[in-house]
C-alpha cells in the first residue's frame, strides 16, 4: 500500500530544477477552493496596474483597446 512517506521519499529525489513543476502538479491536484483563492490572488495582483497612468493616457489606452477587440472579434470570418 502507497503511503505519504513512501511518496516524500521519492521526492527527495526530484531534481531541484523540476521541483518548481513538482509543486505546480502537486496544487493541481489540491481542492478546487484553494485553486480558485490562488487564481483570485494572481489576478487581484494586477489591481492598480494603471494607477500610475494620467487620465488622458488611460483614456487613450482604453479607447485603443475597444479598436483592437473590435478590429480582432468584430469581423467576418467565412470558413
Amino acid at each position: 500500500m502507497l503511503t505519504l512517506n513512501t511518496i516524500i521519499r521519492e521526492m527527495k529525489d526530484v531534481p531541484i530544477d523540476r521541483l518548481n513543476e513538482l509543486y505546480q502538479f502537486v496544487h493541481s491536484l489540491s481542492s478546487k477552493t484553494k485553486q480558485t483563492e490562488n487564481l483570485r490572488k494572481k489576478i487581484l495582483s494586477y489591481g492598480g496596474a494603471f494607477s500610475d497612468m494620467s487620465n488622458i493616457d488611460y483614456s487613450d489606452f482604453i479607447e485603443e483597446t475597444k479598436k483592437s477587440r473590435s478590429n480582432l472579434f468584430d469581423r467576418n470570418i467565412q470558413l
